[in-house]
């Protein structure tokens, strides 16, 4: 718990006053129980109305002000709640962002989606009751028993006696709640991956007639979710019906002990009243205390998850390296990489390099590592073996928020953003409307985009676009996120299957408007077509994460029987 503890330092300031008025209202609501047995025992039979009407007013005004001080700091709790969660939210959601490759990988998407949902949800809800219940509780207790053992000492022994076995109760089942809300947390990330294959999967689904298979799909992972939800929640509830139990048979030795009292003549009636009035606010404060626990359980659950988010330390550190040759602009040297440091390598001994302004077409069978090789370069993962150079540095030496400014690049099914297509190619690098206009023409964009001004009665760049480009067809998404690539003339420029949605008349368009107005620019380009690689500088043969042929389109044609075979087939002979 110093997790959420850490997050609510900045916060104590407005917690102590929170915590001061609750302790004023609480002290109204002690102070109500007394005062009726005040007018009973003392009051009443004096027979004077006006004092009766003036502790009538008291209290009137101890319920006014308990009613108002609880409202008070119920809503400074609220926002003590608030605030932290949005904090907790903004550094994890920091922290997401900052994790290589490898560690978002190891914790999985789903799993990092629950935490940012539910896990902080769980912490919301804890911090809220906790200043609550948390400080109300105890001064109920506590004060009920200093209070009662005034005006009944004897039954307040019987009062004193039931509370350790409701410690006990509490101590032992909260230890077994805690690792069972884990497991909770842990099948709710299941869930959470089936949910969002089955959501961006919906159309293959539908159209292979698979709708019932994934409800059969979700249903399993679901009903072991609630098995789970039952076993923790059963485990933890079983605390409510014993401490009911003890509180109840406590209750009524009070009540036959303080008939037996009244009747001797050792206590008043007002005071039996009282103390029973101070009995059921006491078990109220017990069984509230019982209920902290189990969120307790839940916060320190999810506390745990989110800690190791946060706690974890980037794994791409910047090196002290020797550098390279500067002549080239970027240089694979030796390199190999695996996924799973255990399995077989997905790249192995790779070796090649560029000059700046040169061309790279990577060419090869899904699976042979081309995106890998990108995935490495861009530092999203670090190499096991080898070393690579950009401008004769090892891009281990390079900060990685700055040496990815150095980018622009079209992924493998890049997305768009709920946005205007302008801020869609923009995408908050302050790019003048001039040069966001000059990319569209080279990523052949601009065209429909003025025709998508018809429909919005504008320029079209700012036509609102869906998520993911919802509203859009597939070539027209591929041409603005290749817009978004090009707006910024960057150094590096990388094409991954950016051309496979269009036709081939676009897609030679595309590739002679880079040609002739990003000559500056180092460009790799992978492509399953041929013809998008064959006018490349150099063209990379891959298969099984091995170089097996590397040379302009005329040598490969004399030296490599793989690219000769990719070209017949596609091309003709």
């Amino acid at each position: 718990m110093k997790f959420i503890f850490r997050y609510l330092k900045p916060h104590i300031p407005l917690m102590m006053i929170g915590l001061l008025i609750k302790i004023a209202g609480t002290f109204a609501d002690l102070g109500l129980p007394w005062v009726l047995a005040h007018i009973l025992d003392v009051v009443i039979p004096t027979g004077d109305i006006n004092k009766i009407y003036l502790w009538g007013g008291v209290m009137i005004l101890m319920a006014f002000l308990s009613r108002m001080f609880n409202v008070k700091a119920n809503r400074m709790a609220s926002k003590v709640a608030r605030d932290t969660t949005e904090q907790v939210r903004h550094d994890l959601f920091w922290k997401i962002n900052q994790l290589s490759g490898a560690q978002i990988d190891s914790f999985g998407i789903p799993s990092l989606i629950s935490r940012m949902t539910s896990d902080t949800y769980n912490i919301h809800q804890f911090i809220g009751m906790m200043q609550r219940m948390g400080v109300r509780a105890p001064f109920i207790l506590v004060g009920g028993i200093i209070i009662t053992s005034t005006m009944e000492p004897a039954l307040t022994l019987v009062l004193i006696a039931v509370m350790p076995f409701l410690a006990i109760i509490v101590t032992l089942i909260s230890k077994k709640g805690i690792p069972l809300y884990v497991k909770v947390q842990e099948k709710m990330d299941h869930i959470t991956r089936v949910l969002r294959e089955n959501i961006t999967g919906i159309r293959i689904i539908k159209a292979l007639s698979k709708t019932e298979y994934e409800k059969k799909r979700f249903r399993d992972v679901n009903e072991e979710m609630v098995r789970r939800e039952l076993k923790a929640a059963g485990t933890m509830a079983a605390s409510s019906p014993l401490m009911n139990f003890i509180l109840n048979a406590g209750l009524t030795l009070v009540i036959i002990v303080g008939a037996y009292r009244v009747n001797a003549g050792a206590s008043l009636p007002g005071s039996i009243i009282a103390f029973l009035s101070y009995f059921t606010m006491i078990s109220n404060s017990v069984l509230a205390v019982n209920r902290i626990f189990i969120n307790l359980s839940k916060a320190s659950a999810s506390a745990n998850r989110l800690e190791k988010i946060v706690s974890t330390e980037n794994d791409l550190h910047v090196l002290e390296k020797e550098d390279s040759d500067p002549s080239f602009h970027i240089e694979f040297k030796n390199v190999s990489f695996r996924y799973n440091k255990n399995s077989e390598g997905c790249l192995e001994n790779i070796n090649f390099s560029l000059k700046h302004g040169e061309t790279l077409g990577i060419i090869g069978p899904t699976g042979c590592g081309k995106t890998t090789m990108i995935n490495l370069l861009m530092r999203f993962y670090d190499v096991d073996d080898g070393a690579i150079y950009v401008n004769g540095k090892d891009i281990r030496t390079y900060r990685p928020e700055e040496f990815r400014k150095r980018f622009g690049v079209v992924f493998q099914n890049d997305i768009l953003f709920e946005d205007t297509v302008y801020e869609n190619i923009n995408f908050g690098r302050d790019i003048p409307l001039d040069k966001v206009k000059k990319a569209a023409y080279d990523a052949c964009a601009d065209n429909f985009i003025q025709e998508l001004g018809v429909i919005e009665q504008g320029t079209g760049y700012e036509f609102p676009v869906a998520i993911k480009g919802a509203n859009l067809s597939g070539g027209q998404k591929q041409r603005l996120v290749i817009a978004r690539a090009l707006a910024n003339k960057s150094d590096i420029l990388i094409l991954d299957d950016a051309s496979s949605a269009l036709d081939y008349r676009t897609d030679a368009k595309l590739r002679q408007a880079i040609r002739t107005n990003h000559t500056n620019s180092t460009i790799i380009t992978i492509a399953q077509r041929i013809s998008s690689v064959m006018s490349m500088d150099h063209i990379m043969v891959m298969e099984e994460g091995r170089i097996l042929g590397y040379g302009s389109h005329k040598e490969l044609m004399e030296t490599c029987e793989v690219y000769k075979d990719i070209h017949h087939s596609q091309m003709g002979s």
